[in-house]
């Protein structure tokens, strides 16, 4: 299936205001309101299902130059366009 990219951002920042845009995200979810990206002039808002699809990768991605590897955890929400209850399953724990 084709990706449509609909709102980009990217920035080194501190953790804690990696922390503080998690939580504002997590507080919409959690209250069940619609979630607005803005940045640079561009805006996208979505609302998601009362149950999302939730995953959760962590990556390492070598270099072919020989630097160091690039480090990742990706945090995603996935839901099907209209969907309005989504499906989960299994249990996660983070420390």
């Amino acid at each position: 299936m084709p990706e449509e990219v609909l709102f980009k951002f990217e920035r080194r920042m501190s953790g804690a205001d990696i922390a503080t845009y998690l939580r504002t995200v997590a507080d919409s979810i959690e209250s069940g309101e619609s979630i607005t990206l803005e940045a640079g002039g561009e805006s996208v808002t979505m609302e998601p299902p009362a149950r999302p699809t939730f995953e959760i990768k962590a990556e390492r991605e070598t270099s072919s130059s020989g630097g160091p590897a690039e480090l990742s955890v990706e945090f995603e929400l996935e839901w099907d366009e209209g969907d309005s209850d989504g499906n989960g399953g299994g249990e996660l724990t983070i420390e």
